[in-house]
């Protein structure tokens, strides 16, 4: 648990600063669950650049709360969660000091989003709040008040969330809170997991990732962990400690992170990784004639491949599918023997290429365009599909046919501008195995819909 915070003051000497304004946002890791937004009477005069800078005056503080009123409030929501804030050390320890005066010893854990993007958008031109959050194309309103910068922050750790691939800022957490053996209280961690598409975490005591998965129902999945029976079942449910997740909205965002994550975490009870995902291929090359004709084979390279499947089955059928869609011909893709013409230029189904009649020009074109539809290959694109939350959607970048990374983004404008896209997306090791994650999911399941980088 998170509370996401920003404070306003009056300026002035170290130490001597009064709070002016303070907002709160108490953050799941998904969902915002309570906020607490308040002007504070500093009970002292705001320095004349503070004025100018947050549009904060005197006249409007001299009927908000003293902060001995709102204490109990901020005690009670950022209870049980690490402080979030743009240079976490000033508005640290701002609280205390405030704290300290009313003889409380007020202590939390902190997370720093300045030293968060350092690590994880270190090509950053600036990684102050208002320079970052508007190169992540972040709408952001009322700057310099407390609310505006507190969901300006809360916008901005959602990204740094979602480029944590290693997951060490959750990990940190778990490390520091999870003691002993599984509690009631993790228990009911596990069954709040929500019935939606993700990748979910298993940890250790040490908040160590363990095993992970993707699911489409994660709730459904981890049960079936907890109840698994066999030695390396009962193994991974004494080990877990906790267990975490990260919402995708779609499920090829889950299938992409759970395959980046394996490579980087390498979890203990997870199967090792294969080298390559598929064993066929579907080739076109130019026969006698100059026609272009498909061939399922073996993988031994992709260089001159735009298809990949698990079986020559599977790249027999993809053929055979192709060859209906276009109007391509039985006999030149192999999937007719006849010794003249194919059957299907009898019905009317083929143009003749199997008896030189159609033009190598026109047939070659019509294997392009299904080359073309079903292949990454050369394409500069963005699969644009559900997000996690309603309003948000899922970019998944695509650049002269390679995979590059994924992010989530709830403007058209964050997909529209390349640069601005480029900043948000998590880069992600592209290669033959994510290719061919994409290539098989868009040839069995429709996505919200598919950009031409210009």
């Amino acid at each position: 648990m998170y509370s996401i915070l920003d404070i306003e003051t009056t300026g002035g000497k170290y130490n001597e600063e009064g709070i002016t304004e303070i907002a709160i946002h108490k953050f799941d890791g998904h969902n915002v669950v309570d906020q607490f937004i308040s002007l504070v009477n500093p009970e002292k005069e705001i320095q004349p650049f503070v004025v100018k800078l947050t549009g904060i005056n005197n006249k409007m503080l001299r009927t908000a709360p003293k902060f001995h009123e709102i204490a109990k409030r901020i005690v009670e929501i950022t209870e049980d969660s690490v402080l979030v804030a743009h240079n976490a050390q000033f508005d640290y320890r701002i609280l205390r000091t405030e704290f300290r005066r009313l003889g409380y010893n007020f202590e939390r854990k902190t997370l720093c989003t300045v030293d968060l993007s350092k690590k994880l958008i270190p090509e950053a031109e600036s990684h102050s709040l208002g320079k970052l959050v508007r190169s992540l194309g972040i709408a952001v309103s009322d700057r310099h008040r407390a609310n505006g910068d507190a969901l300006a922050t809360l916008k901005l750790f959602k990204i740094l969330l979602t480029k944590d691939s290693d997951k060490t800022i959750i990990k940190d957490v778990i490390r520091k809170e999870t003691q002993g053996e599984l509690s009631d209280r993790q228990l009911d961690i596990v069954e709040s997991i929500p019935s939606e598409t993700g990748v979910y975490y298993m940890h250790d005591k040490d908040g160590e990732i363990i095993f992970l998965g993707k699911s489409s129902n994660m709730k459904k999945r981890v049960n079936q962990h907890f109840t698994k029976s066999g030695g390396r079942g009962r193994q991974l449910q004494k080990a877990t400690k906790k267990v975490s997740y990260e919402k995708t909205g779609s499920e090829l965002v889950a299938l992409l992170k759970e395959n980046e994550e394996l490579i980087r975490n390498r979890p203990k009870y997870n199967p090792k990784p294969r080298s390559i995902y598929f064993s066929h291929t579907v080739c076109a090359h130019t026969d006698e004639h100059g026609y272009l004709v498909l061939r399922g084979n073996k993988a031994k390279t992709t260089n001159d491949s735009f298809a990949t499947f698990n079986s020559m089955v599977a790249a027999e059928n993809f053929i055979r599918k192709l060859t209906r869609e276009f109007r391509l011909c039985d006999k030149l893709n192999g999937i007719s023997e006849a010794k003249k013409n194919c059957s299907n230029y009898d019905s009317g189904e083929c143009d003749g290429a199997c008896i030189q009649k159609e033009t190598t020009d026109s047939y070659n074109k019509k294997v392009e365009e299904a080359i073309s539809k079903y292949s990454l290959k050369n394409k500069n694109i963005v699969i644009v599909d559900k997000g996690r939350d309603l309003g948000e959607y899922s970019a998944i970048l695509i650049k002269d046919g390679h995979f590059k990374g994924l992010g989530f983004c709830d403007l058209n404008h964050q997909i529209n501008n390349t640069h601005i896209l480029e900043s948000i997306i998590t880069p992600m090791a592209g290669g033959d195995n994510t290719r061919h994650i994409i290539e098989t999911y868009l040839r069995k399941r429709r996505v919200f819909k598919i950009l031409d980088l210009k």
